[in-house]
């Protein structure tokens, strides 16, 4: 499942990537793949920004701002039923971004 594009606030240090795969694993949508030795991230927009990938990488490779941005808002929508409303830039309507 896509979100929004652009908006996610995933960054990947490729310099400090190990290749371990820790970040593969527990990603539960498949935002990373191995490359070579390393890996890549393969699409930022499929982030949800639940931290699993930062929290468990011990390289510091990865850093998100957890339960933050349009991702969370949007599934909060799909939860509850209601309009995605994640307080960021579109304060006028008190939409997403």
């Amino acid at each position: 499942m896509k979100y929004l594009s652009n908006v996610s606030s995933l960054v990947f240090a490729d310099e400090k990537c190990t290749g371990c795969g820790t970040c593969i694993e527990v990603c539960p949508q498949a935002v990373f793949e191995k490359s070579g030795k390393k890996v890549r991230v393969i699409d930022t927009d499929r982030c949800m920004e639940c931290g699993a990938c930062a929290n468990n990488c011990e390289f510091g490779a990865l850093e998100v701002q957890a339960g933050v941005g349009c991702a969370s808002a949007l599934i909060r929508s799909m939860i509850t039923g209601g309009e995605p409303a994640c307080g960021c830039s579109n304060s006028e309507t008190g939409g997403c971004c």
